[in-house]
């Protein structure tokens, strides 16, 4: 695939480029500018080196082949299953981190362990002139000049994944349906990122300039060695320190306002959507954080926009059920005030509050199918007529089940159902008793009870409020449950 082909050129163009700048560049000119050897000597060292690029670049070829693996087997599929594209997705997001770990790994041990020994063999034999220690402070250079090379290729490699990234994510969208992501996870965190980048950006020219300098003056005149490390061990430890507290200064600069961006939209994710990210920058985080702001606030709007057309649904719907009957138009509402004061009697939560309000307005919702021959019916019930009527809390629990999405409709389901149980048992439809009848049910059927009894029907004219409220108290622990009915009694004012 051309995408696959593409990424493999790019990663091979990057490597080409690190390693020239990092072993060729950079060892070559300290090698040429330090060392005081003859032509013929410098032949040889060349020779050394290239061969062990050839060493080093087999062994990392290996390694290569083994990390592109999951990354190859889903490009070059037709129709790859999920499965392949989530890993294909993780690997090529961890390539960065394992390009590092294959510089540091075969890349340095493929270059330095064949250079070491071919250079002991060729000194041993005469073919090069050079102390043996010289191999040591090859070996330290070879420790930075691969540090160097990892630097580079992290951060060309992390450009390179971007478009493959892109593809992975289309292909995952296009196939299956899901939005592929690391949903999170942090594969190498930004503190560790600029700690080792500052770190050795800082460290890295002096480390070379005191090596080669060490080498330049070990070759000229062995007098100076002991003075040039007396004042080179200090600005090395002074640049090494000041490179470790710049690099941890610039981490904590960025990771601030990532971390006040973070905790905002976990609050955000959490729900509160008055939550707003601290706008104390000055850089390209100001203008991140005023979007965040200016996001939330959208989100806010909008949120009580639906709250607000979702309160005229249910109230719609509940006008819609009452005027079927002239008589008990209004009920729903009545009822759903009459719960809501029981609710904040008790120390109902907002949330609690607000769902009751939904399950009250909607408690009926089960009369939409009963026949009206029975519904408004204007003398008595017969027997056969009530058991319809008895029916409706089960209906009205069956409608609100077909209403999307259904993780909206489920807290109300318990109060619509068990609104007309009875606390000692003897209700319907279940015929629950005492604690089992759910709380919202407990609740709606001493408003529902209390509404019906001061409300008139084309049979009965509504009962005074006082006697509505003596019978509430006569029916506290046999009709009703008596916390609720006792709140509703203490809060009510005619």
């Amino acid at each position: 695939m051309q995408i696959y082909k593409k990424f493999l050129l790019d990663l091979i163009r990057n490597y080409i480029i690190g390693s020239g700048v990092a072993v060729i560049v950079v060892g070559g000119v300290i090698i040429s500018t330090t060392l005081t050897i003859s032509d013929v000597e410098m032949v040889r060292i060349f020779f050394i080196m290239i061969s062990s690029l050839c060493v080093m670049m087999y062994a990392e070829f290996l390694m290569f082949r083994r990390h592109m693996k999951p990354i190859r087997m889903m490009l070059e599929q037709e129709k790859p299953d999920i499965a392949t594209i989530r890993e294909a997705y993780l690997q090529t997001h961890r390539f960065p981190a394992l390009s590092v770990k294959r510089i540091l790994g075969p890349h340095f041990l493929g270059l330095s362990i064949p250079a070491i020994a071919m250079a002991s063999s060729a000194i041993a034999m005469g073919w090069l002139s050079l102390p043996a220690y010289y191999i040591g402070l090859a070996g330290i250079g070879a420790i930075l000049i691969a540090s160097m090379h990892a630097l580079l290729e992290f951060f060309s490699t992390a450009q390179a994944i971007r478009a493959v990234l892109v593809h992975i994510r289309q292909v995952g969208q296009r196939l299956h349906g899901e939005d592929v992501s690391l949903d999170g996870r942090v594969i190498v965190s930004i503190q560790r990122k600029f700690q080792l980048s500052a770190f050795l950006i800082g460290t890295m020219p002096l480390f070379l300039f005191s090596l080669a300098t060490q080498i330049r003056l070990i070759s000229h005149s062995s007098d100076l060695t002991a003075d040039y490390w007396k004042w080179a061990g200090i600005i090395l430890l002074l640049g090494v320190g000041f490179s470790s507290l710049g690099a941890r200064m610039l981490t904590r600069d960025i990771q601030q306002p990532i971390s006040d961006l973070h905790r905002a939209m976990k609050e955000v994710q959490a729900g509160d959507l008055q939550v707003r990210a601290s706008d104390l920058y000055s850089d390209e985080f100001s203008r991140l954080v005023a979007g965040f702001n200016h996001m939330v606030k959208g989100l806010e709007a909008r949120e009580q926009m639906n709250n607000q057309l979702l309160q005229s649904y249910y109230a719609t719907l509940a006008a819609a059920l009452d005027a079927r009957d002239a008589y008990t138009a209004g009920h729903s509402t009545r009822v759903a005030q009459y719960s809501l004061m029981i609710g904040r009697a008790v120390a109902l939560s907002e949330t609690e509050l607000d769902l009751l309000n939904k399950t009250a307005l909607l408690h009926d919702i089960g009369k939409i199918g009963v026949r009206d021959d029975v519904l408004l019916k204007e003398s008595r019930l017969t027997d056969e007529e009530f058991e319809k009527i008895k029916l409706h809390p089960v209906l009205g629990e069956s409608i609100l089940k077909q209403i999307e999405p259904a993780e909206a409709m489920a807290p109300l389901l318990p109060g619509v159902r068990s609104h007309h149980e009875r606390y000692d048992g003897k209700g319907y439809p279940d015929g629950l008793q005492g604690q089992d009848i759910p709380e919202f049910g407990r609740i709606i059927a001493v408003a529902d009870a209390f509404d019906a009894m001061t409300s008139d029907r084309p049979y009965r004219k509504g009962m005074a409020v006082e006697k509505a409220l003596a019978i509430l108290a006569d029916g506290k622990g046999t009709q009703w449950d008596p916390r609720f009915a006792q709140a509703f009694m203490d809060v009510y004012k005619p």
